[in-house]
């Protein structure tokens, strides 16, 4: 298994990140997927989801932690961040009041999320 991501908009699924170099631990940066971001930031862009590959629920790494707000910090306002392990979804959001103060709640599954696990498989394909 290996980790794989989508940012969402209001419509949800909208843009499948899946660049070469992933794998179980981590989704390489590239700039395709941040000028998408800065693009659509004003848009009905809502946050990013990604893969934590196995069972349990999901828990973000400091990785995670300080992308998101870093990402946050870039575009100017603050986006949902949800993960999902093979069996549950969570939503990551930052609560303050220090700039790494994120909580996590489990949230009930979207309808895309059975699409992004297939792509966390290691022959998942999709446009980056």
């Amino acid at each position: 298994m290996i980790e794989a991501g989508v940012v969402l908009s209001g419509s949800w699924a909208v843009y499948w990140h899946l660049p070469e170099g992933r794998t179980g631990g981590s989704i390489p940066d590239c700039q395709k997927l941040w000028e998408f971001l800065w693009e659509s930031r004003m848009d009905a862009f809502l946050g990013v989801a990604h893969t934590h590959p196995g069972p349990g629920v999901p828990a973000p790494s400091w990785t995670d932690i300080t992308t998101f707000a870093a990402v946050e910090l870039g575009l100017g306002r603050r986006v949902i961040w949800l993960i999902a392990s093979s069996d549950h979804v969570v939503s990551v959001q930052w609560k303050g009041p220090g700039k790494h103060d994120y909580k996590t709640f489990l949230v009930d599954e979207p309808a895309w999320v059975e699409r992004l696990r297939d792509y966390s498989k290691e022959n998942g394909n999709g446009n980056q």
